[in-house]
């Protein structure tokens, strides 16, 4: 429960420390004299964003901070989970700095939002009148009615399963569409493929065949060219080789005679030899040279092959062919495995919808034998609130969907008077009903909850006298089990409270300020005759006052 809350520089309040005790409290005042702004800094405490505009002084830091004793709520693991140190009275403050920027702290420790808005839900349930209006939203009504079924753990486990099942089925779409989409091209792709293997493509061949092509191309002219060569090199007179010997022998003889003929000679011997080495060469290649026109063939059309598939590829090599042929092949062979990890994922999907369907069995047989529960509740609690003739019809149709909470469809029918036809809630019930319907739920959720606190937002709007006073003792009723705020306007539920907090707003000067201070049961007296016949206070509203508060 929350033992007490300080506020410094939050919009309207200065500086406020304020102590709560358990059971019930009472939080009174004028439209508009704060008591939002009380909320709201509860609500930022628990996680809501904020702005610059909850400063009251732009200039300063704004401060939030509230204690609350946790030490009954088994909260140690949610602690141990998120790293952070555990205390049976547990201090979350919020900061917001001039900047804009926004920090949290539990136990003086830094968090971030999200933590503080997941601790929250152990903590405190703030009952707005847009909460009451949410009654008619059906997901609303499963979390009443899976609340008196104790679901909870069914429907846990019954999510993590429904989130396996849907990232299957969202594999299994994007298998069967690239399926059905390479299966639009396999034979296509099965074509090229074809072609590619067929032209047997070897790397670096293209060059190789266009160096030989070049050579059958033009073997008339390399062989003449050759055979000149070798006629130059060798004629038996005045060939270059006939040359070469005789200038070596004419060196040789000086040869002995200095150095540098030394040198000379042995430079025209190496020259000799390797003349003698590329004259042999010579000859060699005129051998093997052979006009072969169907060779020549062969290695053109080798090559237009070649060509082509660069072309229609877009690539300007052999192995670029290759790598295309590759993965070509990869493609269909994935094509080929993609059957067996269809199968495979179908399979899985089957499985997990077996167990959905036993959980969502179960957790639809809890509802069923819950809903009669709730109704029977309801209605007692109704009737003591003014409805005698209240009455509700729940309707479970299980359907053939995996919603996030089961597979059933829920019709939440409402009937407030005998002779009437039943309805959808939000259609059939008046503003009034709709409170009185909502605490008798909070009423009964307040014995399955494990919940330390609740605060009750104006939820008394559309009632009055006697149904006032009953709709306070049930609130009373709750507070024996947990901590309970009321935001009233009605002097018969205020008179209920174990304690009276009251806002009022002032100025000073130029500035208006709010505060929130605890009653005395003088002050309390005269809060409630206030609320009964206004600002001028008379005998009978005082007398009155005293009436409820006994």
């Amino acid at each position: 429960m929350i033992t007490s809350l300080s506020i410094k520089n939050y919009a309207l309040i200065e500086k406020l420390a304020i102590d709560f005790s358990k059971g019930f409290s009472i939080i009174t005042g004028e439209t508009g004299a704060g008591k939002s702004i009380i909320l709201g800094a509860i609500g930022l405490v628990l996680g809501k964003r904020a702005d610059l505009t909850s400063l009251k002084n732009k200039e300063e830091k704004c401060v939030i901070e509230a204690q609350f004793e946790i030490g009954k709520y088994n909260l140690r693991e949610f602690f141990e989970a998120n790293d952070l140190d555990y205390e049976d009275d547990t201090i979350i403050r919020r900061e917001i700095l001039p900047s804009g920027k926004s920090r949290a702290f539990i136990n003086d420790s830094p968090v971030n939002l999200q933590e503080l808005q997941d601790l929250s839900l152990y903590l405190i349930d703030i009952h707005s009148q847009q909460q009451t209006q949410e009654l008619s939203d059906e997901n609303v009504q499963f979390k009443i009615i899976d609340a008196i079924a104790n679901n909870a753990e069914v429907i846990a486990e019954y999510q993590k399963l429904l989130k396996s099942y849907k990232s299957d089925r969202s594999k299994l779409n994007a298998l069967l569409k690239k399926q059905s989409d390479a299966g639009k091209e396999q034979e296509y792709h099965t074509f090229l493929l074809n072609e590619l293997v067929a032209a047997q493509l070897k790397s670096g061949e293209q060059e190789e065949l266009e160096a030989d092509y070049e050579k059958l191309n033009n073997v008339e002219i390399i062989k003449e060219s050759l055979d000149k060569s070798l006629a130059i090199a060798n004629e038996e007179q005045f060939g270059v080789f006939h040359n070469l010997n005789e200038i070596k022998n004419a060196l040789q003889k000086v040869a002995p005679f200095s150095v540098e003929y030394q040198k000379l000679f042995e430079r025209i011997t190496s020259l000799t030899i390797e003349f003698d080495d590329v004259s042999k060469e010579l000859e060699n290649c005129s051998e093997k040279l052979l006009n072969d026109p169907a060779q020549l063939e062969l290695i053109n059309q080798k090559l237009q092959s070649i060509y082509n598939l660069q072309k229609k590829h877009q690539v300007s090599s052999v192995d670029e062919l290759l790598q295309i042929q590759s993965d070509l092949g990869n493609s269909l062979l994935e094509l080929d495995n993609m059957d067996e990890e269809i199968a495979l994922l179908t399979k899985s999907i089957e499985e997990k919808a077996t167990e959905l369907d036993i959980h969502a069995s179960k957790i639809h047989e809890n509802r069923v034998n819950a809903i009669p529960k709730l109704s029977a509740q309801l209605v007692s609690i109704l009737e003591t609130l003014g409805m005698p003739n209240a009455r509700f019809n729940m309707e479970l149709q299980s359907s053939e969907t995996y919603f996030q909470n089961g597979k059933d469809e829920l019709q939440f029918l409402f009937s407030a008077n005998k002779g009437t036809d039943f309805g959808l809630l939000k259609k059939v019930a008046s503003g009034g009903e709709m409170s009185r319907i909502m605490l008798a739920v909070k009423a009964i959720l307040a014995k399955y909850s494990k919940l330390p606190t609740l605060i009750f937002d104006e939820i008394d709007t559309g009632v009055s006298g006697e149904i006032a006073i009953r709709m306070g003792e049930i609130m009373k009723e709750m507070s024996s089990t947990m901590q309970i705020f009321a935001i009233t306007h009605l002097p018969q539920i205020a008179a209920k409270g174990d304690s009276h907090f009251k806002v009022s707003k002032s100025t000073v000067g130029d500035d208006t300020l709010s505060e929130l201070k605890l009653l005395s049961q003088e002050n309390r007296i005269i809060e409630i005759a206030q609320m009964l016949s206004g600002a001028n206070i008379s005998d009978s509203a005082l007398n009155h006052a005293k009436e409820l508060l006994n």
